[in-house]
């Protein structure tokens, strides 16, 4: 999701509810603590140099529970945001902290936003030698395997 995504969808809210991978929600009282500007500059296995921006917002909750982070609140966190992410339409991630912090993707389902799970990837895959697609192994009939039958 990017950011001019985020505010289109904040404009027809109530209330803002975002959704864990498992279907469980962030507690009411959350609070956006951060909202920034992560760039990164690296060198991937292959030898490539690449470059990422993105948002990044930082999601929080503590004891407050009478807190609640109305729409128009969240959007004028957005408004105060530019000053850093200036008027770049990008992507959003999400950090929340679980066992450790967690960063997420973001969508929205029409009345929650849905934190996504990120994943790594090799992004030379070709330089490592790893195939470009997965190869199927045939289904084994487990079923039908018998001591002595010659399945095993």
């Amino acid at each position: 999701m990017r950011i001019s995504e985020m505010k289109q969808s904040l404009q027809g809210l109530d209330t803002v509810n975002f959704q864990l991978p498992d279907g469980s929600y962030l507690p009411a009282h959350f609070h956006v603590t951060e909202v920034g500007l992560v760039s990164k500059h690296f060198i991937d296995c292959g030898g490539v140099e690449r470059q990422e921006t993105v948002a990044n917002f930082q999601l929080w909750e503590a004891g407050d529970y009478d807190h609640r982070l109305a729409p128009r609140k969240f959007l004028h966190i957005l408004k105060l945001s530019e000053k850093i992410l200036g008027s770049n339409d990008l992507d959003i991630e999400v950090e929340y902290q679980q066992a450790t912090i967690g960063k997420f993707g973001l969508t929205f389902n029409g009345t929650d936003f849905v934190l996504t799970p990120k994943q790594t990837a090799c992004l030379a895959q070709d330089a490592c030698g790893i195939p470009a697609h997965q190869i199927e192994l045939p289904q084994l009939q487990i079923a039908s395997c018998t001591p002595g039958g010659g399945c095993c």
